[in-house]
């Protein structure tokens, strides 16, 4: 059952510069270390300052850990669960942290939703509506976390969740960022990318309304999505389930050094903004008629230039990349959206600016 046709006939009309950051005498190569507790222990830098409009001056008191949104990703349902049974790895002085499955059911199920997607029914129409007994499972669901969590754009919401994602794509360790504008996730972001090094680790920016969708943690004041793959849905592997933890945790201390009054110095953020998402070739009766290209598989975050190959069709065809400049493909083959028309996404690279940051009130 689709989300949207539960809600029909119920909706109100209206409804609807490249280089790495290195401030003078901030950040050399000896010094990067002070970027995680186990590298280093000090770091100087100008005043901190942040936009009153993203309300995080303030220190951040109440973090959620979502796993399970998707109920067929194992790694965020795994740690959830452990923590938990036993949150002191995820606990941090001052600072109220929650671990929770979002969606026990698909979890139970071990597929990715019941009837519809949970990861894409947190707006105003699917919130705001009082649902029929009959109405999707996820939908329902979705009301009782906005509950509990928000409301989303309320001063009582949640400051931060932190929602857990595996992916079938050779993604790599990614961080999702909902708008470019939020100073405290650039600063986080920037700060989590440091600790991971020399591990990659990528920033997926999808702030264009076109291709935006309704996310469980938008709820949140602050959402970050955590995207670690390849893993196969319905399965763990522990090199992915250890970079999902480490993730976590340099999250969560980012957000303990913020409230602690640590200042942040101005930063940059390399990332990939979403630009277009790309079908698969189709018959007239909507059934696929080629697969994604061998020379573009597992390419996620590669160049992919104007005339590169990215469908093969199985009489031997190459279909080539008709855009007309170099784009980064992400989420190439990703699983969970062939349901979706989504054979990969395009991104270009930008570069994010955030102002520096301290808390006001340690």
């Amino acid at each position: 059952m689709e989300c949207q046709s539960a809600l029909q006939g119920q909706r109100k009309k209206g409804e609807e510069v490249k280089t790495a950051w290195r401030p003078p005498g901030a950040l050399t190569d000896s010094s990067v270390s002070w970027w995680c507790p186990q590298k280093c222990q000090s770091w100087q830098g100008e005043l901190g300052r942040m936009t009153a409009l993203l309300g995080a001056k303030s220190p951040l008191r109440r973090v959620a850990i979502f796993g399970g949104t998707h109920g067929n990703e194992l790694s965020g349902v795994l740690l959830v669960k452990h923590w938990e049974e036993d949150g002191a790895e995820v606990q941090r002085t001052g600072l109220q942290v929650k671990p929770f499955i979002a969606n026990p059911r698909a979890v139970q199920k071990g597929s990715r939703y019941i009837d519809c997607d949970l990861n894409r029914v947190f707006d105003p129409a699917h919130l705001g509506e009082e649902m029929p007994e009959n109405s999707p499972y996820e939908v329902v669901r979705a009301q009782e976390i906005h509950r509990l969590f928000g409301p989303k754009g309320g001063k009582d919401a949640y400051d931060v969740i932190l929602d857990l994602h595996n992916t079938t794509a050779n993604m790599g360790c990614t961080l999702i960022l909902e708008t470019s504008k939020n100073d405290l996730l650039i600063q986080m972001f920037h700060y989590i990318k440091s600790c991971l090094a020399p591990r990659p680790c990528f920033v997926y920016l999808i702030d264009r309304p076109s291709l935006k969708y309704a996310t469980t943690r938008s709820v949140a004041k602050h959402p970050v999505g955590v995207e670690v793959g390849p893993q196969p849905q319905g399965v763990l592997r522990a090199d992915i389930l250890d970079q999902m933890r480490r993730i976590v945790g340099h999250a969560l201390d980012f957000i303990q050094y913020f409230n602690e009054g640590r200042e942040f110095p101005a930063c940059s953020l390399e990332v990939y903004r979403v630009m277009e998402k790309v079908d698969y070739p189709r018959k007239e009766n909507g059934e696929i008629a080629a697969v994604i290209h061998p020379s573009l598989q597992d390419q996620d975050w590669k160049p992919l230039n104007p005339g590169d190959p990215v469908f093969l069709t199985l009489d031997g065809k190459t279909i080539p990349f008709d855009g007309d400049s170099t784009v980064y493909p992400v989420f190439v083959n990703e699983a969970a959206y062939y349901e979706k028309g989504e054979a990969f996404a395009t991104t270009l690279k930008v570069t994010l600016t955030a102002r520096s940051l301290n808390s006001s009130s340690p």
